[in-house]
Formats: structure tokens, C-alpha cells, sequence
């Protein structure tokens, strides 16, 4: 199941990078679902959970702007459109994983998001992939168990 849902998460990505990029260049006729179908079809004799994956790609797209906002302060040098595609892509699949899905460990979010950079990113990508959502995981972590007052 786990290297099924690593593939899963390599669908998702393709799918949302090629939204990224569609959406950037004014293509007003990118449709998610086709295009997540087409990609699933690809690796059809390879996907059991596909209900994982159309998940993860609608809510990583539904979700982006909020995400954006979310990953902006903890990478405050980098203006999430100046991050490169792939990377801003795998930190919106990491952080949506983190902040919606709570069945996913959190490190195994975080070492999933850092095997696709090491996979298909840049030289740093997964190094910096790496400490955003660790900030991330750490921002979340303290918001959901504040410290007690002195």
C-alpha cells in the first residue's frame, strides 16, 4: 500500500504541475479531473487507491491559495511564485497532506514530499522542501498544543 501510495502521489504531482503550468500561461481549458483521469490511466495496472489520489489532487488544487498563504512565511525570502514549479508543487501535496490529512503520519508526509524533490527537483529542492514543512510541522505542532502559561 505504501509504494502504491507513492505513485499516487506522483500522479497528483504530474497532474498539478500541469495545472500550474496550464494556468500560467492563460490555458482556460485545463480540466482537473481529465487530466488526473488520462495520468491514472498511465499506471493503471499499478494504482489500487485511486479514491487517494483523486483526493489529494482536488484538495491540493481547491486548497492553493490557502496553501500559498500558509507556505509563504515559512519560506519569506522566496515569494511562492519565484519557487520553482516543481518544488511549490511538492510543498502544496506536503503541506496539504500535513494540514488535512491526519490518517498520514507527518514524517511520512515529509519524507514522501522529499523523496518526489529528490525524485524531480532541483539540487536543493529536497533540502529545502525538507525545512519548509518542517517549519511547517512545527507551526502546526505548537498551534494544536500550546505551551502552558508560566
Amino acid at each position: 500500500m505504501a509504494s502504491n501510495r507513492h505513485l499516487g502521489r506522483i500522479v497528483a504531482l504530474q497532474t498539478l504541475y500541469e495545472q500550474d503550468f496550464r494556468q500560467e500561461v492563460g490555458d482556460t481549458t485545463f480540466n482537473l479531473s481529465e487530466v488526473l483521469t488520462r495520468n491514472m490511466k498511465r499506471y493503471r495496472e499499478d494504482i489500487d487507491d485511486k479514491d487517494f489520489i483523486e483526493k489529494l489532487a482536488q484538495g491540493v488544487s481547491s486548497s492553493i491559495d490557502d496553501l500559498d498563504k500558509t507556505l509563504q512565511p515559512l519560506a519569506p525570502e522566496w515569494p511562492i511564485n519565484q519557487i520553482a514549479r516543481m518544488d511549490r508543487v511538492v510543498l502544496r501535496i506536503g503541506a496539504y497532506e500535513l494540514m488535512h490529512d491526519k490518517d498520514v503520519p507527518p514524517k511520512v508526509v515529509i519524507n514522501e514530499a522529499v523523496e518526489l524533490a529528490k525524485a524531480f527537483g532541483g539540487e536543493n529542492s529536497s533540502k529545502f522542501v525538507n525545512g519548509v514543512l518542517g517549519s511547517l510541522l512545527r507551526q502546526i505542532d505548537n498551534t494544536a498544543d500550546p505551551k502552558p502559561e508560566k
